[in-house]
């Protein structure tokens, strides 16, 4: 029940972040926090719509077999086939390289040709309405916030790059928190391959995190960086994100599905190797009869924070160096972690963690996004690069008032 007093204090650090504290408005941060609260209830507890949300998962299973036949021709045993020799420890034969990356590609392009479709543009402007109706936004943000659910942090500004240029600065600045604070879907079926033991419907935890985030990036975004939203809210959307032809999205998916597995598999390579080496050093040195490590010591700078978002403080060191290699490194690593450290996790605690976790918000993603800007809008370079730092804050706390939501839904409610 600490979140209580955890929700609050996320926010005075966002109000003394502010650019204008005057201009805030108090009545769309309480009426965002209810939004997020009764969706959480709704999410959690209702029980046709957390039957349908873990219902997800059947189709992760079925893109996972789907892609084992890809996997075993090409990579065979390696990939899952039969092996031809005899097996004493069956774990030792799940390669991530040639297990997990390949369902990232399918994925992708799966969402291209839902995209190609026009399935998930309809969602996209469905739930733009009701975000643009519900939060008072401006069309285009409201496209960009619903975008974010299945799309990269390049991918979203992507999808409304004829208005970049017009957006204001507080709206510019919620498209990149909108960024920050959630994944894309192309990597919820990574997410769920590595979180499969932790949780049951994992898929589902995640797209709920993403939604609870988007609702939260709004207000957020609005104290950090308030006003100059748009005139016109209920106007129509262009979606500028379009494929020629069922193979052009055939082909640029796995075009795309392939740049991110690699840049996944490299990022992976690269931070686990780095942590490795950090540790090798910091364990010459001993504290309280233990070696020393990095998941120590941000355990120890980010406990207090794992306690404001409701958990215990005996589970805080632990939850906090998750909390902290998710900034300094990424969300995959810290949930690879979460699934080391489960055994010492209680199952609400988890649960709390995996909607903590759930953002892109780290040092990595953010030059990515300003990679990606620096292309589709040139001419607001300088705004961007100066507004970029607050976004990875903006992101993070977000990230952390929903799983301070999620403790307080799961202390009243039961989880």
């Amino acid at each position: 029940m600490q979140a209580i007093a955890g929700i609050p204090i996320f926010l005075t650090v966002c109000w003394l972040l502010s650019e204008q504290r005057r201009d805030i408005a108090i009545r769309p941060v309480l009426a965002g926090l209810a939004l997020q609260a009764l969706l959480a209830v709704l999410f959690l507890r209702v029980e046709w719509i957390s039957a349908s949300l873990l219902n997800l998962n059947k189709l992760v299973n079925a893109i996972e077999q789907a892609t084992l036949a890809g996997t075993t021709f090409l990579f065979g045993y390696l990939g899952g086939g039969g092996a031809p020799f005899e097996i004493t420890e069956t774990s030792a034969t799940y390669l991530f390289a040639f297990r997990v990356l390949p369902q990232v590609v399918v994925f992708s392009v799966i969402i291209a040709i839902f995209w190609h479709w026009r399935v998930l543009p309809a969602i996209v402007k469905a739930f733009g309405w009701v975000l643009t109706k519900t939060l008072r936004i401006s069309g285009a943000l409201g496209t960009s916030g619903a975008s974010s659910l299945f799309l990269g942090m390049v991918e979203t500004p992507m999808v409304i790059r004829a208005y970049l240029a017009s957006l204001s600065r507080s709206e510019f600045f919620t498209v990149m928190t909108f960024g920050m604070s959630t994944v894309a879907g192309s990597v919820m079926v990574l997410y769920a391959s590595v979180l499969n033991d932790v949780l049951p419907g994992v898929v589902g935890h995640i797209l709920s995190a993403s939604v609870l985030n988007v609702i939260g990036a709004v207000y957020v975004a609005r104290i950090m960086i308030p006003g100059g939203q748009e005139e016109d809210r209920s106007a129509d959307t262009r979606v500028d994100l379009k494929y020629d032809s069922f193979m052009d999205a055939i082909t640029r998916g796995t075009a795309d599905g392939l740049t991110l597995a690699l840049n996944v598999g490299g990022m992976l390579l690269v931070l686990i190797s780095l942590v490795a080496l950090l540790n090798g050093v910091l364990g010459v040195f001993d504290v309280s009869g233990e070696t020393l490590s990095l998941q120590r010591i941000l355990g120890w700078l980010f406990a207090p924070v794992a306690w404001l978002i409701g958990i215990p403080w005996a589970e805080a060191p632990v939850a906090g160096g998750l909390l902290g290699t998710k900034l300094a490194l990424n969300e995959l690593v810290a949930y690879l972690q979460l699934v080391e450290v489960q055994g010492d996790l209680s199952p609400a605690t988890r649960l709390i963690m995996l909607y903590a976790l759930c953002g892109f918000a780290n040092f990595g993603s953010l030059g990515i996004l300003l990679g990606g800007l620096a292309t589709l809008i040139p001419q607001r370079r300088r705004e961007f690069l100066e507004i970029a730092p607050k976004s990875l804050i903006s992101g993070t706390i977000v990230t952390l008032i929903t799983g301070a939501i999620i403790a307080l839904v799961t202390a009243l409610f039961g989880g």
